[in-house]
């Protein structure tokens, strides 16, 4: 089952006007994603996703010409080999670093899609998992900076359709986001978990101010307060609230969730399949924090395919945290890329597909009529 083709496709979906939320790094116009296709000799084809990392175009293409070359003719089942034959030709050897890792996970998704498909199995009873019910959050490109009024609806027809757990987007003057988090709590009770994510906006003076009243609203964790490597902020804030603090989504590699998990100060762990080195990577990820007691709620990217391949990891590893459900409107990476890449059950939760492989169906023609877009996916 040797590897016969490999290719990435750009693509873009504009957002529709006045529909787009505004976060902080900016109001959404669009919507990037790297499709990544391969093809074995006996036919059998997978799909993954690499994240866009904000030039889906250049990661594109790094997987058409550098990945490609590295990785035709290769046994498709090799996940491992692979992945290690990369990382030490182009990321330790060259020092290419996060654009390489990103590339790559796309491509390990994409293989394990295949082996899935192989052996006739589910992805996550190929890993060894079995289907269970997964707490699922509302999250993704969602719950923005909005009006308190705005959002408290905005939630509360999350909660109608099941949910039992919010993300909501600060990283705003923190007056703005505590008004935003009092109202949605005073809303929905003490009923539903209310997580948070700054963004990396906050800086340790906006911290100190904000901990203490985030604990007072209860609130689940906070998120990238600060910039991921900027590891001396998140030691000397720890102290100015009880609250978790939530990172790994800009984490590559177990080598850098090493001092995540070493130092002691970030208790949930968000690694993504399409960020962090793909399947092969997060599942040594959540090895790592599994021994130290630590859960992993990973991060989601643009599409369903990452999504679905989400599911799966959580139920086949031993400390799974929440699904980040992606709760936006209009994500056509989701509803039409591919159908139905979770379903949310009356509970709040959410099973993986059980057809072979991660268990979607990918529309080829979409690919087409969504070429990328240039430009920037955020403008202020």
């Amino acid at each position: 089952m040797r590897i016969r083709d490999l290719r990435a496709y750009p693509v873009s979906v504009p957002v529709p006007a006045g529909s787009g939320v505004t976060l902080g790094v900016g109001r959404a116009v669009k919507r990037d994603a790297v499709i990544v296709k391969v093809t074995t000799d006996c036919g059998l084809v997978g799909y993954g996703e690499s994240h866009h990392g904000r030039a889906h175009t250049t990661i594109a293409h790094f997987i058409n010409t550098a990945l490609r070359d590295m990785a035709l003719g290769h046994d498709a089942g090799d996940t491992v080999g692979i992945w290690r034959r990369i990382y030490e030709r182009q990321v330790r050897g060259m020092g290419l670093g996060a654009a390489c890792v990103l590339a790559m996970s796309g491509l390990d998704m994409a293989l394990w899609d295949i082996r899935g498909k192989a052996a006739g199995l589910p992805l996550y009873r190929l890993l060894g998992g079995s289907s269970r019910p997964l707490a699922a959050y509302a999250g993704g490109v969602a719950l923005g900076w909005q009006e308190p009024d705005s959002l408290v609806q905005e939630a509360s027809g999350h909660v109608e359709r099941g949910y039992t757990a919010i993300k909501l987007r600060i990283g705003d003057r923190v007056e703005r986001d505590l008004a935003r988090v009092a109202a949605v709590r005073k809303a929905l009770g003490d009923g539903v978990r209310i997580m948070t994510d700054a963004m990396m906006a906050y800086s340790l003076e906006d911290a100190a101010r904000a901990m203490p009243a985030l604990d007072e609203l209860n609130v689940g964790w906070l998120e990238e307060p600060f910039a991921p490597h900027d590891y001396r902020s998140y030691e000397l804030a720890r102290p100015f609230g009880k609250l978790p603090f939530a990172a790994g989504e800009n984490h590559y590699t177990r080598f850098e969730f090493t001092r995540l998990i070493d130092d002691r100060v970030v208790s949930v762990l968000q690694p993504d399949l399409s960020k962090a080195g793909g399947l092969t990577e997060c599942l040594r990820i959540a090895a790592m924090a599994s021994a130290y007691h630590l859960p992993v709620h990973p991060h989601i990217s643009m599409t369903g395919i990452n999504m679905a391949a989400t599911v799966h990891f959580l139920c086949a590893v031993d400390n799974p945290g929440y699904f980040e459900a992606d709760a936006s409107r209009n994500n056509l990476l989701r509803d039409e890329l591919v159908h139905a890449p979770y379903a949310l059950d009356g509970n709040g939760c959410v099973r993986p597909l059980e057809a072979p492989g991660i268990g979607v169906e990918v529309d080829e023609e979409f690919l087409l009529k969504h070429p990328p877009i240039e430009g920037p996916a955020y403008v202020q």
